[in-house]
């Protein structure tokens, strides 16, 4: 019984971030974690630069909230490769950008958000009454805050483009409110996420670009999100490292769960029960994931 639980009598302390729609993900890990014996302490919360230095000191063990290229400035300024390790890019294929409704770019031609340095087009998005387009943006210390600040001056958009901050998703749901109510509207989001199940891209909103200008691309990067682990941890806990590079979620699956969180199922419980159901639907792959990570111990 040992031998099969080889983390048995053993701590592990996770961290993610804030938002609440990297739940699903953290769980399934969990779930293989208390398969293979291990005690896993609460999960803390924090912000992303302290997501990463919490894992790079010790102070927690994993995180499964890494985004690979947006999060690479926290990773790099809290120690990088030696004192963590990006184990395993397990969700593949997150996006992110600006998003317009369909109407007003289709009235008036807006395909990037370089165009909003023209006053004219700007105003079309103000929803506060001081002529600057309002753009539904990041949290403070989210690395996508990083990115659209540095978009705003790169592009010289300060003048006419106003980034609204604070709880990001309080801020959608008036966006989303501005729109069932006819108003144009300009936000940020990211997959996965439930957003746009609600604002459904290329029916009522589309994705607009990012001018190729100096160090930008036209358009954000396609992001990895990774479990990132303690490298001391790492070494004592074989199985759970060994577990961490084997684990693997279809975005489908991650999107799936944000829906059942836009729709109230946004208790510990809820997430836990997520969880658990995509694990018995995948259960030879996830025992395959359990008994690789008991031989490696």
């Amino acid at each position: 019984m040992a031998a099969d639980q080889p983390g048995k009598g053993v701590s592990v302390s996770p961290i993610k971030g804030s938002p609440a729609n990297a739940w699903f993900q953290h769980m399934v890990v969990q779930l293989g974690l208390e398969a293979l014996g291990y005690e896993v302490e609460e999960t803390l919360e924090a912000d992303f630069p302290a997501v990463h230095l919490a894992v790079a000191s010790g102070d927690a063990d994993y995180t499964f909230n890494h985004w690979k290229p947006l999060h690479n400035d926290f990773f790099d300024k809290s120690g990088g490769e030696a004192v963590m390790t990006r184990v395993n890019a397990a969700i593949t294929g997150a996006g992110q950008g600006y998003f317009i409704d369909r109407k007003t770019a289709e009235a008036h031609g807006i395909t990037s958000i370089g165009q909003l340095t023209d006053p004219e087009l700007a105003s079309l998005f103000d929803s506060d009454g001081d002529g600057r387009a309002n753009l539904s943006g990041c949290n403070p210390g989210w690395g996508c805050e990083l990115t659209i600040e540095d978009h705003l001056k790169a592009f010289k958009l300060r003048d006419t483009v106003q980034h609204d901050q604070g709880s990001y998703f309080a801020i959608m749901a008036d966006t989303i409110t501005r729109y069932n109510e006819g108003g144009a509207i300009l936000y940020y989001t990211w997959t996965p996420n439930w957003i746009s199940d609600v604002l459904v891209p290329g029916e009522d909103v589309v994705q607009i670009g990012v001018p190729s200008e100096g160090e930008f691309d036209a358009g954000f990067a396609v992001n990895d999100v990774y479990i990132v682990a303690n490298n001391a941890f790492l070494e004592e806990n074989r199985a759970a490292a060994r577990f961490f590079e084997l684990v693997e979620i279809p975005i489908a699956a991650v999107n799936a769960a944000q829906v059942k969180l836009r729709d109230g199922e946004n208790a510990l419980e809820d997430f836990r029960r997520h969880a658990r159901d995509w694990v018995s639907a995948n259960q030879a792959e996830f025992d395959g994931w359990i008994a690789e990570a008991v031989k490696a111990n």
